[in-house]
C-alpha cells in the first residue's frame, strides 16, 4: 500500500494535464466517452485513495484499535503511513465529499428546472418558438427534451443555416450531452484538479453536435457559417444555457468545421486506457494490502493475548499441591 495507494493520485494529475490537450485533437465523440471514462475513474481513484490514506491513520488510534481488536504496533510495521499525511487525507477527503454533495444537490436542480421548463413551453412539439427580439437557441434535456429557438435568432439565419441549427440542438438531445456535463461537473467538484476536463469536456460536446449536424446537412460550410452567425447574433446574451450553439470556443469550432472531418487517432485513447487500468489495479492493491493489514494486525494481538493469558495455566494443581507425588487416577 506504500506506494500503489499513490497511484491514482499520480494519475489524477497527468489526466488533469494532458487529457484535455489530446481530447481537443481526437474526433469529438470518442474524445467526449474518453473525457467521461476519465473523469469517472480519476475522481474515484482520487476519493479511494483518500479514504485509504485516512484509514490507515485511523486504525492507528489506540481506541480504535482496541474497539476492533488488533495490534497498533503490529499496523506501524506493516503500513507506515504518519499521522500527519493520514490527517490531511481525511481533511481533504472531507472537502472532497462535501464539495460531491453540493454539486450532485445543485444538479438535481438545474435537472428538475429543465423539465419543468420543457413542460412551461408552449407547444407540444419537440421545437418551441419563442416570440423573442432577442437571439436565443439552445436544448432543454427532459423527457423528451425540446429545442428553444426565438424568433430573433431564426431571422438571423437563412434556410439551410437554420437546419445546421435544428441539427446541432437536435445532436446535443440525442447523444444526452447534458448527462456528459454532469458527470464532469460532479468529478471537479470532488477533486478540483479535474476542472480542466469539464472545461475541455464543454467543448467536445459542442464539437460532437457540429459534426452530427455537418452529416445531416451534408455541408460543412453551412454548418460553420450557421455557427458563427449564432455567436455573433447571441454575444451580448450572457445569461444562455451551456448546450448551445454558441457555446464553445466558437473560433476554434469554425475552423474545425472549414477543415476535413478529424481522423479518429487510437494511440491516445490507448494510452488513456492504460493509465486507467492502471489507476483502478493500483487502487485495488492498496484495498487488498490494507485488509492483509488488518488481519495480521488482528492475529498480532491475539498472539499477543494468548501469551498474557498462558502463564496463568501453568501455575501449581489445586488438587496435587506443592508436592512432586504423582497423580492416581482410580
Amino acid at each position: 500500500m506504500l506506494i500503489s495507494v499513490y497511484v491514482p493520485l499520480l494519475i489524477t494529475m497527468v489526466l488533469a494535464v494532458f487529457a484535455p490537450r489530446a481530447a481537443r485533437r481526437l474526433a469529438p465523440r470518442p474524445a467526449a466517452w474518453s473525457l467521461a471514462a476519465a473523469a469517472l475513474v480519476a475522481s474515484s481513484g482520487w476519493l479511494g485513495s483518500l479514504a485509504l490514506l485516512a484509514f490507515a491513520g485511523l486504525v492507528q488510534i489506540p481506541e480504535v484499535a482496541e474497539e476492533g481488536r488488533w495490534s497498533v504496533a503490529a499496523v506501524r510495521a506493516s503500513d507506515p503511513v504518519h499521522l500527519a499525511v493520514s490527517g490531511l487525507a481525511a481533511l481533504a477527503l472531507l472537502a472532497s465529499l462535501t464539495g460531491l454533495t453540493v454539486a450532485a444537490v445543485r444538479q438535481l436542480r438545474h435537472l428538475r428546472w429543465a423539465r419543468r421548463e420543457c413542460r412551461l413551453l408552449p407547444g407540444d412539439t419537440e421545437l418551441a418558438v419563442l416570440d423573442m427580439a432577442a437571439p436565443e437557441a439552445f436544448a432543454l434535456p427532459g423527457s423528451p427534451g425540446r429545442i428553444v429557438v426565438s424568433r430573433g435568432m431564426l431571422r438571423c439565419l437563412d434556410d439551410r443555416e437554420r437546419e445546421a441549427l435544428l441539427a446541432h440542438e437536435r445532436a446535443h438531445l440525442r447523444g444526452r450531452h447534458h448527462l456528459f456535463q454532469t458527470l464532469w461537473r460532479l468529478s471537479a467538484a470532488a477533486n478540483p484538479l479535474l476542472r480542466p476536463l469539464s472545461g475541455a469536456g464543454g467543448f467536445v460536446l459542442e464539437r460532437w453536435a457540429d459534426e452530427e449536424a455537418a452529416v445531416r446537412v451534408g455541408d460543412r460550410t453551412v454548418v460553420a457559417h450557421a455557427v458563427g452567425r449564432a455567436a455573433l447574433a447571441g454575444s451580448a446574451n450572457r445569461s444562455r444555457p451551456a448546450l448551445a450553439a454558441t457555446g464553445g470556443a466558437v473560433p476554434q469550432r469554425v475552423r474545425a468545421l472549414l477543415a476535413p472531418p478529424p481522423p479518429r487517432r487510437a494511440l491516445p485513447l490507448v494510452a488513456g486506457a492504460a493509465l486507467l487500468v492502471v489507476c483502478c489495479a493500483s487502487l485495488a492493491d492498496a484495498a487488498t494490502d490494507s485488509e492483509q493489514m488488518i488481519e495480521t494486525a488482528q492475529r498480532a494481538a491475539g498472539v499477543t493475548e494468548q501469551a498474557a493469558v498462558a502463564p496463568a495455566h501453568h501455575g501449581p494443581c489445586p488438587d496435587r499441591g506443592d508436592t512432586d507425588e504423582p497423580v492416581r487416577f482410580r
